[in-house]
């Protein structure tokens, strides 16, 4: 232990805390309902009519380009702002218990501090404070479910930039929420803090813990999350579980020798939604499983096909269908600030 940290009391390894005296809503398996949420600070409408369900064991990400509207909407989640219309229920519990229902909630919100001059583990033990029956024992236990045990007695200030992020979800979980609300969690980490934080939301997920990301990088909330909501400009522009919107996304790069005519060709085929130009290739929204139908028709039709493949990241597709190109989202992001 530190010179700094705080003594621990005998008080606080005595028995464990009474069962709480309300449990959520269980029957409807809903942790979260937000319904036409809208927030206006003057003429600026940063949340416009947005609306989702997070179910229980979720781990369900926010995703959108910065300004989108992320951070507003998790702000009115915890009651840190008053919707300007809109309703929230958290749980089941309704308004007038949403005192309760923020108890089983753990959150980081933009970039928490800590002492730097003190342990990872006397940080705890100051936050522990705060909280009614939180024990030693369960310091102990967060420590080593952030994967810290072995760090707890460092200082904070020599802590990584992962570590000090899975402090500050260790931080959130003191009170063994059912819900952790984390806003951009891998935000400023270099890949290997990305890396620990990912396998730390694995973990808790694992656990049966029931996890809000909101992010801006589509790369970690794919690998983490099974259902999402993409946002633009305070909307939500889809929303489904992973599987549902790579399919929405499916494309495929298609290379012929004359592409107004396979455009015209192309836009026949069952399945084909979607057909653009992009440089010297074809980009055609359609399901994987036409794509024997698209060389068919082509060939068919006497267009060489000289290169036909799936187009990447479907889901990236789809973010980038409904968010704009990375330009548009900068411009976005600037009026929206």
């Amino acid at each position: 232990m530190s010179a700094a940290d705080p003594p621990v009391f005998s008080s606080a390894d005595g028995p464990p805390p009474s069962p709480r005296s309300f449990d959520p809503d269980t029957a409807s398996g809903i942790v979260i309902r937000a319904a036409h949420l809208s927030k206006h600070y003057g003429t600026v409408q940063a949340v416009k009519d947005v609306s989702f369900t997070v179910r229980r064991g979720d781990v369900y990400g926010f995703l959108g380009p910065n300004g989108s509207g992320k951070s507003t909407t998790i702000a009115m989640l915890l009651g840190l702002i008053t919707p300007t219309s809109g309703q929230i229920d958290l749980f089941g519990f309704g308004d007038l218990r949403r005192a309760e229902a923020l108890t089983l909630v753990g959150a980081i919100i933009e970039s928490p501090t800590f002492y730097p001059y003190m342990s990872g583990q006397g940080n705890l033990r100051v936050l522990a404070r705060l909280r009614s029956g939180v024990t030693s024992q369960r310091i102990r236990e967060v420590l080593e479910l952030v994967g810290l045990s072995d760090a707890g007695s460092k200082h904070y200030g020599n802590y990584s930039l992962g570590m000090k992020q899975r402090l500050a979800i260790g931080a959130t979980l003191l009170h063994d929420p059912e819900l952790l609300v984390l806003d951009e969690p891998t935000n400023g980490l270099d890949p290997a803090g990305m890396l620990e934080v990912r396998h730390l939301i694995q973990r808790l997920a694992a656990n049966g813990k029931t996890i809000f990301i909101s992010s801006h990088l589509l790369s970690e909330v794919e690998q983490v999350c099974n259902r999402v909501a993409i946002l633009r400009k305070g909307e939500i522009m889809a929303e489904g579980s992973i599987a549902e919107l790579s399919q929405r996304g499916q494309a495929l790069i298609v290379r012929v020798a004359d592409a107004s005519h396979a455009i015209d060709v192309l836009n026949g085929v069952d399945g084909v939604t979607k057909v653009q130009r992009d440089g010297d290739h074809l980009v055609v929204t359609a399901p994987s499983a036409r794509t024997p139908d698209i060389n068919v028709a082509l060939v068919q039709a006497g267009i060489p096909v000289f290169e036909l493949r799936p187009a990447g990241n479907s889901l990236e597709q789809v973010f980038l269908e409904v968010t704009g190109s990375p330009d548009e989202q900068s411009a976005d992001a600037l009026l929206t600030r």
